[in-house]
């Protein structure tokens, strides 16, 4: 099987994936349908198939990762490519070699596609600049996370089988949040109507410039909301207190049972992770039917097998055709 085989009609173009922000709402619906497309392929990403095969990807990863990083490996391993896994603490980088002088030789090793997490902003568009790998955005600092943007966009879609018309509530430290960003630019592209909403010391006020709602009530706008995108606290990025304590900011944030049962019926519970129980959210509603939290990491899975094989397209790699006999 062929890369050919398995991608689908939609405009793309793209050698790199940056950030939603400079994408069309065409660009977006192609990840989206090609997940859709390999869900239904791989039996729902369990069946492995061979089109980058002889591709090698990349993972920088300079901050620590769970769900993205072994989201990544998986997806290109059920894709039949070769992964490298590197750890900046284990790294020249700490003999005092630069960050591109590492991406270059690691890059000099035969790798094809690079997915970069780092804490800096605007550190994947650094690499793009350097590299002839493509470059695949896995959270830069407080900027974007593409591929969480584009999952959460996803988990929505399949359960209300659209975006336009939906109001979606994001909920949180917005001030820090990659995600909040990836989600805003996404879902305002394709329609939906998007509300952040957390403690004002959390909200920047410059962020309803993109065109989102501003509240700091959520029991105001929770009737009004369809799904809510809960966002973890991100207490490694914070300098200062933005809230006078977690039992204060679960009582006027916290999504919990009562709230739940004051939202409509078909609320739509997300939450990037790695949630904080008892703080964003409780047990009762993680675990309830209303959280789609593990459907997000399914769906985590099928995104960036999709982002995966775009941008191999792009890059015009093909995995090696059989020659008779079988070998390759």
């Amino acid at each position: 099987m062929q890369l050919s085989d398995i991608l689908i009609e939609g405009p793309w173009g793209e050698r790199h994936l940056l950030g939603l922000e400079k994408l069309s709402a065409g660009q977006i619906e192609t990840v989206l349908n090609l997940a859709e497309h390999l869900d239904r392929v791989t039996e729902g990403g369990t069946r492995k198939l061979d089109v980058l095969r002889g591709l090698v990807v990349a993972n920088l990863f300079f901050e620590n990762s769970t769900r993205t990083k072994t989201s990544f490996s998986l997806a290109a391993r059920r894709l039949g490519a070769d992964t490298v896994d590197f750890t900046a603490s284990s790294s020249s980088l700490s003999k005092g070699e630069t960050f591109i002088d590492t991406a270059l030789t690691i890059e000099a090793m035969g790798v094809h596609l690079v997915v970069c997490r780092h804490r800096t902003p605007g550190t994947p568009h650094l690499l793009a600049r350097h590299l002839k790998s493509g470059v695949l955005n896995a959270g830069d600092g407080t900027h974007e996370h593409p591929t969480q943007g584009l999952l959460d966009i996803l988990t929505i879609r399949r359960r209300f089988g659209h975006i336009h018309g939906l109001t979606v509530a994001l909920v949180g430290d917005i001030r820090h949040s990659r995600v909040a960003r990836s989600n805003i630019h996404g879902l305002l592209k394709l329609g939906a109507r998007v509300i952040v909403c957390g403690p004002s010391t959390l909200v920047p006020q410059e962020i309803s410039k993109l065109g989102v709602e501003v509240a700091c009530n959520l029991d105001k706008i929770l009737p009004e909301v369809d799904c809510v995108n809960l966002l973890r606290v991100q207490f490694e990025r914070q300098r200062g207190a933005f809230f006078p304590s977690i039992a204060e900011y679960a009582h006027f944030f916290g999504m919990n049972g009562q709230r739940i049962r004051r939202a409509k019926d078909h609320l739509l519970v997300l939450a990037p992770g790695p949630i904080n129980r008892g703080v964003e959210l409780t047990p009762e509603v993680a675990d309830g039917p209303h959280s789609a939290i593990l459907n997000q990491v399914s769906n985590g899975l099928l995104v960036r097998m999709a982002c995966l094989s775009l941008l191999a397209k792009e890059a015009g790699i093909q995995a090696p055709v059989a020659a008779a006999g079988g070998a390759v």
